[in-house]
């Protein structure tokens, strides 16, 4: 006996899942009349378009009919592979075809709107899991499961059909489901428990949104689903504006609504940066929710606008709720202030603008900034407004919108918008300081103060660690997680303008210079040590990063007591051997960088020289054969021909004698400071003048050649001092930046004004407050 292999994908396109039973039944039906089964669940007499059994299915067990029973077996096999599991569950211990197709029929009946009887919840075919994530879904009762009626939660096809509607914005098809099975719309949907208006929002489709509001109730908008987001947060997080407008005009509590992190919708909004959705979530959320009801969202919201630099929205809420700065997040143990320590953009101090730039920067008044809004609108003219007034509104507009654009073209509207930043990030830095300036003690240690203080020293943030003095002058005395005070962790983190901090104390801060800390480290130790990776990747080059680290130590070595040079710590190590030993690895890749570049030039100035030696003596027009002179020797392009030439050789040479003196170099630690360094500027400023001379003397020697025929000398000498503009625009930026670290005003600001009280009333303010804990 041969066995025949049926998949049911011929048979039928899907299997049953109970909302596709037409087209299971019209497909089945087709197969089996096909296959000479039809027989088995249709006795013959019946019309062909008939729904209905009438008669008594043939009784198979009379006689020894072997074809029969195969016939019934070929039938029966065939309806149940084309079931999905949970429906072949209830036709499993059938062995009648006709009984089987009359109980799925049965079955349907039963799942039609007009049965008021619930079923057992339904698990997924294996089918539906494989078809995607929209096909996976299971149904999933409303949490008033008395109420859901007309949607089965056995049946896992009516909620899927309308998840697709809403995904797909439909709301045609939404609304004929809709009317079939009226409860669908607070039925919660697996695997992520969302309903329609969840869907719908998610996917951005603010029309189905808007007609789904209006069907359901003021509770049903509040459904969450399972990671606790109402509908609105959904929106929020999308940052549809009418979205949010249309649901809390209807339920003004969806604000209030936390998710299981817990985020309520404005925190959501802020999160995605999403701009015009909190500007709009925080007219209509309650600032006593925020400062009285729940200091939490308060403190949460407060962190995440600053994080998303909506810097306009948090200084108003700082203002009304000052406290929500130094109120702990008990889930992420962190407040706004230690967020703003944390924050370094959206400072001054942390700005790298061009002298132009700054010179820009410093030209746009503050006063006309300190709005918030930037936005200069224009009113929608009124219909009484003549056609003139109109054409007048639309060419202005059309104007400010080409202004606009060629100040971003230009980079102007940028320094603007870094400006305004800079302004509203002081202001609420002083604010902030304002209220920590009226802490105890107690609530002082609770806030992390000092946490955010040495925040800011690791980031190099001048400004806040000024405010922070200022409010709180014990804060300077306090130390970091590792046994540093300021001054120390500024030299560990390299950040240099917190450091010139010092040279703004009163008295030069001698209570600072000889502190050792934990590990027996002095001052001097820390500068000896490598500086941070993400210090050092600001620098170009591994001799300049050499440079850079024996300018701290130099600088550090100047201020603290020569003792401290011969000081051992635990490690048994001077702050000299501790240098050589730390940064040996960069004076070799610092070594290998110089010699690499010196050759490089030094093959094109070799080149250089060879070419222009020659020049000098095969000049263009040649010689006079009687007396040797040059034939144009009297022409005034002649005497800029030679004289470049000239020039061009004699800066050649220099530029390969300097190159060779780097490479000849003995490559000490201390040659990085400045003998290194001023052999590569002069080698490659020479370099420079050696190539624009060579480009002047080809120039000249055209022009001797041509006479004057200007539509070729003009192209001619366009196209010569592009070699000159790039090598200025690859290596100029890098002469100019060891010019001015070797030559230049340096990295500290030893003038530096008087910013600090002096140690002698930190101290007591100190004592203070100790004082009054006690």
């Amino acid at each position: 006996m041969t066995t025949t292999n049926i998949s049911p994908s011929s048979i039928v396109v899907e299997v049953l899942r109970g909302d596709n039973y037409d087209d299971w039944s019209a497909c089945m039906k087709s197969y089996m009349l096909a296959q000479d089964l039809w027989d088995f669940i249709e006795p013959p007499g019946l019309q062909e378009g008939d729904q209905e059994v009438d008669s008594k299915p043939i009784d198979h067990q009379e006689g020894d009919s072997k074809a029969l029973r195969k016939k019934n077996a070929a039938a029966l096999h065939a309806i149940q592979i084309s079931c999905a599991p949970y429906v072949l569950s209830k036709i499993r211990s059938i062995t009648s075809a006709k009984v089987a197709w009359d109980t799925l029929a049965n079955l349907q009946q039963q799942h039609s709107p007009s049965h008021k009887e619930q079923s057992d919840e339904a698990e997924p075919s294996e089918d539906d899991e494989s078809q995607g994530s929209e096909q996976s879904v299971e149904s999933e009762p409303a949490e008033d499961d008395e109420s859901q009626g007309a949607v089965s939660n056995e049946m896992n096809g009516p909620l899927l059909t309308l998840y697709k509607y809403a995904h797909n914005g439909d709301w045609d098809a939404i609304k004929t489901y809709l009317s079939r099975y009226p409860n669908a719309k607070k039925a919660k949907i697996k695997p992520y428990g969302r309903t329609a208006l969840h869907v719908a929002a998610s996917s951005g489709n603010l029309k189905v949104v808007e007609e789904l509001v209006t069907l359901m109730s003021v509770n049903e908008l509040a459904i969450k689903d399972n990671e606790g987001n109402t509908a609105l947060s959904i929106a929020a997080i999308v940052g549809i504006r009418k979205m949010a407008e249309c649901l809390v005009s209807k339920n003004e509590n969806l604000v209030t609504f936390a998710n299981r992190y817990p985020k309520i919708p404005l925190v959501e909004a802020c999160v995605g940066s999403q701009m015009d959705m909190v500007r709009y979530l925080y007219s209509v959320t309650p600032i006593e929710f925020l400062c009285r009801g729940n200091v939490d969202q308060g403190s949460r919201f407060l962190k995440n606008a600053i994080g998303a630099q909506m810097l306009d929205i948090a200084l108003d809420f700082l203002h009304r709720c000052p406290r929500s700065a130094t109120t702990m997040d008990e889930v992420l143990k962190s407040n706004a202030l230690f967020n703003l320590s944390k924050m370094p953009q959206i400072f001054p101090s942390a700005s790298r603008l061009a002298f132009w730039q700054q010179w820009i920067y410093s030209c746009i008044p503050m006063q006309s900034i300190a709005t918030t809004d930037d936005n200069v609108r224009i009113n929608m003219p009124d219909q009484s407004l003549s056609e003139s007034k109109n054409i007048i509104l639309q060419v202005s507009s059309k104007l400010r919108g080409f202004a606009i654009n060629l100040l971003a073209f230009l980079g102007i509207k940028q320094i603007y918008d870094l400006k305004k930043i800079h302004i509203y990030s002081d202001k609420i830095l002083r604010c902030m300081c304002e209220h920590i300036s009226t802490l105890d003690y107690e609530e002082y240690l609770k806030a992390d103060v000092d946490g955010a203080f040495h925040s800011a020293v690791e980031n190099g943030m001048v400004e806040f660690i000024i405010e922070v003095v200022k409010a709180c002058p014990h804060a300077m005395i306090s130390v970091d997680g590792n046994g540093r005070n300021l001054f120390m962790s500024s030299i560990a983190n390299r950040q240099e303008k917190v450091f010139s901090l010092f040279y703004g104390l009163e008295a030069g801060g001698a209570e600072f210079v000889s502190i050792v800390y934990g590990s027996g480290n002095t001052m001097l130790h820390l500068a000896a040590k490598l500086s941070p990776p993400s210090q050092l990747a600001r620098i170009s080059g591994a001799a300049l990063q050499m440079q850079r680290e024996l300018q701290w130590y130099k600088e550090v070595e100047s201020i603290v007591d020569p003792t401290d040079n011969d000081y051992y710590n635990k490690d048994n190590q001077t702050p000299r051997e501790l240098f050589t030993s730390d940064h040996k690895d960069l004076v070799v890749k610092g070594e290998k960088w110089m010699k690499q570049a010196a050759t490089s030039c030094t093959v094109v100035g070799a080149l250089i020289i060879t070419i222009m030696f020659t020049v000098a003596f095969t000049v263009p027009g040649g010689n006079v054969q009687e007396t040797g002179y040059p034939v144009f020797k009297d022409e005034k392009s002649f005497t800029v021909f030679i004289v470049a030439d000239a020039i061009s050789l004699f800066s050649s040479s220099t530029s390969v004698l300097m190159f060779l003196g780097i490479l000849t170099s003995r490559y000490a630690e201390e040659d990085f400071l400045k003998s290194l360094p001023t052999k590569l500027i002069i080698g490659l400023s020479m370099l420079f003048f050696s190539i624009a001379a060579m480009m002047v003397t080809f120039c000249a020697a055209l022009i001797i050649m041509l006479d004057g025929r200007l539509q070729v000398i003009i192209p001619i000498v366009l196209l010569a001092t592009i070699p000159v503009t790039l090598f200025m625009l690859l290596q100029f930026p890098l002469l100019v930046e060891i010019g001015v670290s070797t030559y230049g005003p340096g990295i500290f600001n030893r003038k530096m004004k008087r910013w600090s009280k002096s140690s002698t009333d930190r101290l007591l303010e100190v004592n203070s407050l100790l004082s009054q804990t006690v």
